[in-house]
């Protein structure tokens, strides 16, 4: 029973349904040119989902402000209709919209956005060093902030958020690790508060103190030398004492070497700094609502989380992308269960480093609600009669794409249970949620009323079965590549499935030939009770990782004594280990008591010519297409895409097959 997170809540005369605010996510569609209607139609089914708030991704107040190309922009009169139709979209919806007010400060480069960066002093950042700002400066950028919430206000915002988290400009006038000043903008904690209170004024003003302005602060910075817990408390009071609506407390600068929302961080393992921010407000008899955020990714944590007194809300961004509709699904009794976010990042927090649309590895809608639209009513059942071959990923997405537009589907999984290659991520540390995953589909599929048939390959032989489908989605994956060396056959080498499916039996010493995610995922796996050593001929360790995580499960690795050897030329596999000539051309045996080759994979696309002859319409998505650069993104979404051009028709009955290349051996 969620109780707590059902509850009403006010957040300066703003009345909200419940207590999830859905957090601010930057999506690389701000700036498309079609009238703002995919960001609309993005956060207006986050609103009929039940959100009790949302909160826009960054919208910079001046040109040089913004964190990259495709940031929204207050200041741009050209945006002010897209914005104000976000506005409407999720009103119309019965939702409630506030504005980011967002300044990058050092955080964004010229290259970005053609102007020269700023920030409190000229400390090197990581794409070079800012301006320092001057008085003028100073002032402008008041004005800006001012601007951009009346703006914001006109435009039918409920609300603003300023940020002043995460180390983008407004924080780096809090630390002393950016604040070098000696003038009345630095040189001392006190000094070092009055940039963003002076924002806060100036924000009051300009919109009228009827109307809710947000502070997003940083409860912990995780830089070595920056703010310490009571000078971010002290922050606190003051912005209470000076009116603001509620503070959005957030975690981590980017340069942190602390990892902060990856899938290795236990969910909930940041409410301690929401937590003493509310304690200190309240000791001090200040009421204002405090926002628990970062890693919370189910209701019921939100729901302890308000229950024990550590948050007045709580913020939830990724979570909203997995599945739009978590809070309406949370509500229903007997009713659909929603899907959970994994914190893989790759096709959020990593896309939204660059300039790729922002969507979810487990929901490819995200961010494509106008591409692929759900129909207000299901069709008919009967419609059509397709077969989904592989119950991976993205045949589960294309099983449940396809039944959700009416269409009757059977699924076929040569194996006892759904999830292909989620079953073994389920086994990683962090990744227990992959399992969820399995689950959530498997459900929706029930709900749907496909059939699914477990224990039931479909082979090249059996392609004549699927004549009686209008069309074949085949999704059945990939199989291990062999690495081609001698003694491969030995019975102390395994391959990677074989491998995370018994663990016990590896023995102490464990070589792994290979040095992609699987590798490094199975290492990860591996190293607590396991000598490990990596192997790779080229590239490095975990290219293809995701570049939020990566590094992350790198330092993991690390802390637990795992090794690797990059620029390796394996020579054969002998029953005592891998023979090998390492970079600097010296020829040694590497001990092992088991040898794992995870050099990569090949297609599973044995139906590919028999339904070509067959005429069937069909589509291959995932690695069953094109193994190469093997990514659960880009076949998930392949599932998706798939089964909207199955369904609608819009499929030659004989695909184009993709070129098709082997890729080296040993990578």
């Amino acid at each position: 029973m969620l109780k707590h997170v059902f509850r009403p809540g006010d957040m300066g005369g703003l009345t909200l349904a419940n207590r999830i605010v859905m957090g601010a996510m930057h999506l690389n569609l701000e700036t498309r040119e079609d009238g703002g209607a995919a960001v609309a139609a993005f956060y207006a089914e986050r609103a009929r989902g039940g959100a009790g708030l949302i909160v826009t991704g960054g919208c910079a107040v001046s040109p040089e402000g913004s964190g990259g190309r495709h940031y929204a922009r207050i200041d741009d009169p050209a945006r002010h209709r897209a914005l104000g139709a976000w506005a409407d979209a999720v009103h119309r919806e019965g939702g409630r919209i506030a504005l980011q007010l967002f300044h990058a400060g050092r955080y964004t480069s010229a290259a970005a956005t053609g102007r020269i960066p700023v920030a409190p002093s000229a400390v090197p950042g990581p794409f070079g060093v800012p301006r320092a700002l001057d008085e003028d400066g100073i002032a402008d950028l008041l004005d800006a902030f001012a601007a951009g919430a009346a703006r914001a206000r006109e435009l039918g915002f409920d609300a603003v958020e300023v940020m002043a988290s995460e180390g983008y400009l407004l924080n780096q006038f809090l630390s002393p690790l950016t604040n070098l000043r000696e003038d009345r903008w630095g040189g001392d904690a006190r000094r070092r508060t009055r940039f963003p209170l002076a924002v806060l004024d100036a924000v009051r003003a300009s919109a009228g103190p009827d109307f809710p302005v947000l502070f997003r602060i940083s409860g912990a910075d995780l830089m070595e030398g920056s703010s310490t817990a009571e000078e971010v408390q002290r922050f606190a009071r003051l912005l209470a004492r000076a009116g603001v609506a509620a503070l959005n407390v957030g975690v981590g600068w980017h340069e942190s070497r602390t990892p902060t929302v990856q899938s290795i961080v236990e969910p909930g393992a940041w409410v301690g700094h929401a937590a003493r921010i509310r304690r200190s407000l309240r000791r001090a008899g200040l009421s204002t609502p405090v926002i628990a955020s970062n890693r919370i990714n189910r209701l019921e944590l939100a729901e302890r989380v308000l229950a024990d007194g550590d948050a007045d809300f709580v913020s939830m961004a990724r979570p909203f992308l997995a599945d739009p509709g978590i809070v309406r699904k949370s509500r229903l009794v007997n009713g659909p269960a929603p899907n959970v976010c994994i914190a893989c990042n790759e096709a959020c927090i990593d896309r939204s480093l660059g300039d790729e649309p922002v969507s979810c590895l487990v929901n490819p809608r995200a961010g494509r609600e106008t591409e692929f639209p759900v129909p207000v009513r299901r069709r008919r059942a009967g419609r059509g009669r397709f077969a989904v071959v592989g119950g991976g990923p993205a045949g589960l997405e294309g099983a449940r794409a396809l039944a959700s537009l009416g269409h009757r589907v059977e699924l076929f999984e040569a194996g006892a249970e759904l999830g292909g290659q989620f079953r073994l991520a389920r086994l990683v540390p962090g990744k227990a949620d992959f399992g969820a995953t399995v689950g959530y589909f498997a459900g929706e599929l029930r709900r749907l009323g496909v059939t699914v048939r477990l224990n039931h390959p479909v082979d090249a032989p059996d392609a004549e079965s699927l004549r009686r489908f209008d069309g074949v989605l085949v999704a059945t994956g990939v199989l291990p590549r062999p690495a081609g060396l001698p003694g491969e056959h030995l019975p102390h080498v395994v391959d990677y499935r074989q491998a995370f499916a018994r663990p016990e039996a590896l023995g102490e010493r464990v070589v792994v030939i290979g040095g992609g995610g699987i590798a490094v995922d199975l290492a990860h796996l591996l190293t607590p009770l396991h000598s490990v050593t990596l192997l790779r001929r080229s590239g490095r360790i975990g290219d293809g990782m995701g570049r939020s995580t990566r590094w992350a499960v790198l330092a993991e690795l690390r802390r637990h004594g795992a090794e690797w050897l990059t620029g390796v030329r394996y020579e054969a596999v002998l029953p005592g280990g891998v023979l090998l000539t390492d970079v600097d051309g010296v020829r040694r045996l590497l001990p092992a008591d088991s040898v794992v080759i995870a050099a990569g994979q090949v297609p599973a696309d044995g139906l590919r010519l028999p339904l070509t002859g067959l005429g069937i319409p069909f589509r291959l998505v995932g690695g069953a297409a094109d193994a190469r650069g093997l990514n659960a993104v880009r076949a998930v979404e392949q599932g998706l895409r798939a089964a909207y051009e199955l369904g609608s028709g819009r499929v030659p009955s004989v695909p184009r097959s993709p070129e098709r290349r082997v890729p080296t051996p040993g990578r």
